[in-house]
Parts: structure tokens; sequence; C-alpha cells
């Protein structure tokens, strides 16, 4: 009974969303990998998968399990390092995903900085602006702008935010300038759309006074990119981080609209769902790649 052995495959199984598919990875039938999954559960008692033909997710006992495989399989891996070098190298993968704005402008440019400076880290950058289930993605971190519900995650603020309408000179020359949240009917407002949520209702704060406006925008996208593109050349108004339009508002390209508001697109009355911040699992054990680029994300970002 190799117990590492059925940790890497629980691992592969999660991260590749698949029985079949972590067979493929590590060699094995699907046969094989089915019996030692169903092994696996019968020794400990529990169900640590729930399997359907379209989808797999883990039980809570079989995120807990996956945990402690993700922090001994990573241990494991730094005592080979260290036995076979002497030395700790920071060696591995770095997963990260991050919204497309945020992640082109800011996160590309910090990975390519620390895997100069860290040549055996292989860095994986996937650009979305989605939630994601940590635990089931076999990601390291993820960076998002707001709050998540989930407790067993640990989010720390990366950089303070807030949103901002903003349109370009020419749209707002057509269209002229709303000076009421109420206005905003009456232009054209590009929406984005999150887990096939379309984030329509916007929410405002002008001092003690809340307003929630419900819009029938002209554009959707589930790209922020995308969002901020359409803005720049005209389309209409957009609710945008300020840190991913920063440079087009000082370079004019943008123009912001209605800035005595407080702006969301959930609350109108947490300032803080708007910051920047990178989550990652609640382990007690970091791989060392991943502490060094913790610190590193913070200070670049200060």
């Amino acid at each position: 009974m190799d117990k590492f052995a059925d940790m890497t495959l629980f691992v592969s199984i999660v991260k590749n969303q698949g029985l079949a598919a972590a067979g493929r990875e590590l060699g094995l039938s699907p046969a094989t990998v089915t019996a030692r999954l169903k092994a696996l559960e019968d020794r400990y008692g529990v169900k640590l998968l729930n399997r359907s033909t379209r989808h797999l997710s883990l039980t809570d006992a079989g995120s807990l399990y996956h945990q402690a495989c993700l922090e001994i399989i990573d241990s494991v891996k730094e005592t080979e390092n260290l036995l076979h070098t002497g030395t700790h190298e920071v060696r591995g993968t770095l997963k990260v995903s991050a919204p497309r704005d945020i992640g082109k402008q800011y996160i590309a440019p910090i990975l390519s900085e620390f895997a100069e400076k860290y040549p055996d880290v292989v860095p994986y950058l996937y650009l979305n602006d989605n939630l994601s289930n940590l635990a089931e993605s076999g990601l390291d971190l993820v960076i998002r702008y707001g709050e998540l519900a989930d407790s067993n995650l640990i989010s720390r603020k990366l950089a303070l935010s807030k949103r901002v309408l903003c349109a370009s000179p020419e749209y707002l020359a057509r269209k002229g300038t709303p000076m009421t949240p109420q206005e905003l009917v009456n232009h054209d407002c590009l929406a984005m759309v999150r887990s096939n949520e379309e984030l329509k209702t916007w929410h405002f704060q002008d001092d003690d006074q809340h307003s929630t406006i419900t819009l029938a925008p002209k554009r959707f996208a589930d790209d922020g990119e995308v969002i901020r593109q359409w803005a720049l050349d005209g389309a209409g108004i957009a609710l945008k981080s300020i840190l991913d339009v920063k440079e087009d508002i000082e370079h004019q390209r943008l123009v912001t609209v209605l800035d005595g508001y407080m702006k969301n697109f959930n609350t109108a009355t947490s300032s803080a769902g708007a910051d920047l911040n990178v989550i990652y699992q609640s382990r007690q054990y970091q791989p060392k790649r991943l502490r060094l680029f913790l610190d590193f994300l913070f200070q670049k970002f200060k």
C-alpha cells in the first residue's frame, strides 16, 4: 500500500478534472485509476469526490485530503531537492490566475522578473475574470478584485482600489455626460458577465444616500480587457477598477464621470469590495517558491 502514490494519483485526478485524464498523465489505465480511487475511499471510509458524467468536485473530506496531499507532495519535492543539491533550491511550477486587464498590465511583468531571478521556477499565468475553485483548479494563488466568501482560503489585500465610471472623450462629446446615476439609463453602458451572471445592476453611494440602477447595457463581455477596449473605442460607459484604467485616465484616453459617488457591482456600502486581493489556500506548509513569490508580489505592489 503506497500512500504517497495514492496522494499523487488523487492530486492528478483533481488537477485534470477526470479519472481518464489522470490515468493518461500517470500512465495508468482508466480501470486501474477507478479501482485505486475506490480502494482509497474504502480505506478511510469517506467519499472524496462527487462524480457525474460532466463534472467532478471535492467533498468536504476530499478537500481536506487534497490540501494535505499538496502539502506533503511539495514537502517531499523540496526535501529531494535539498538531498540532491545540498541547498534549498527554488524550483517547480507557480500557477497564478488573474483578471485579464490586471494580469497583462501588472502580473505578467512581475512573474517575468521573478522567473529571471529564479530560473528553475516555471510560471503559469491564467487570464480570466471568473472565480475559480482554488482547491480543484490546481492553482497556487488567485488575484481578484473584491471579497470572497470562502473562509477556508486566505485573502490578503494587495492594493487599495475603487471602481470608476469611465468613457472616451469622443463618446461624452457625442452622448453627453451623465450628472446623476439615474441618467445612465439613457446611455450606452458596457457590462461584465461573470459566471453566467450579467452584472447590469450597479450600486451607488453618495454620503448617506444609496441608489441602485438596473441598466439595459448595449454590450456584454466576460473579459474586463474587452470592456476597457470598448470604452476606449467610444462604445459607451464602463464600470472599471481604477487600477485597470489608471494610465488611460492619465493620458486622457478615458474620462471619469459621476466622481462624487462610490460605485460597485454588488453592495453600495462595501468600499473594500473593489480592492485587489491575493487569495490562496490556508496551508501550514507552503512551498518555498510560493512564499518567495508572495513576498515579491507584495513588494512590487508597494
